[in-house]
């Protein structure tokens, strides 16, 4: 009989709380293993397109199918890496700019580790989750985003 995999959701509506992400930081301190954290923010920026600003992004994403493939990217991060533990929170609806979209946090008993786990969880994240994010601009309009 073979195991089921355990999916955790990643995602959250609207951005990311800066009190969770202290929060988040602050439940760890009981954890006397580990020696290195290290986080990653994504932030919406204000960018100038043409003579368009950027007010916001809406970030849509085809869930079961993200969810799924971000199990996948957790399970060989941790087989790569000697994680404690790992934590991905991303947004889905409108997300202005300034405000966090994209959260992930890895911990282990030392640094490199942990940077190099947040580090590639991040870049897989944005070539591989089917996440869409829609630029609004002030005004009126919108175009695709596309990763970079």
């Amino acid at each position: 009989m073979s195991e089921q995999k355990k999916i955790k959701n990643i995602f959250v509506e609207g951005p990311v709380n800066p009190a969770f992400i202290g929060d988040s930081i602050a439940k760890h301190a009981t954890k006397t293993s580990i020696g290195g954290h290290s986080i990653f923010l994504g932030q919406v920026r204000s960018d100038l397109i043409g003579e368009k600003k950027v007010e916001a992004i809406e970030y849509t994403s085809h869930v079961d199918m993200a969810l799924e493939k971000m199990t996948e990217i957790r399970e060989a991060i941790f087989a790569k890496y000697p994680l404690t533990c790992m934590h991905v929170y991303h947004s889905l609806g409108a997300i202005k700019a300034g405000e966090i979209c994209l959260f992930v946090f890895t911990s282990s008993a030392h640094r490199k580790a942990a940077i190099e786990a947040c580090s590639e969880c991040v870049e897989r994240i944005k070539a591989e989750l089917p996440v869409w994010g829609k630029e609004i601009f002030e005004g009126e309009g919108y175009q695709w985003k596309v990763n970079q």
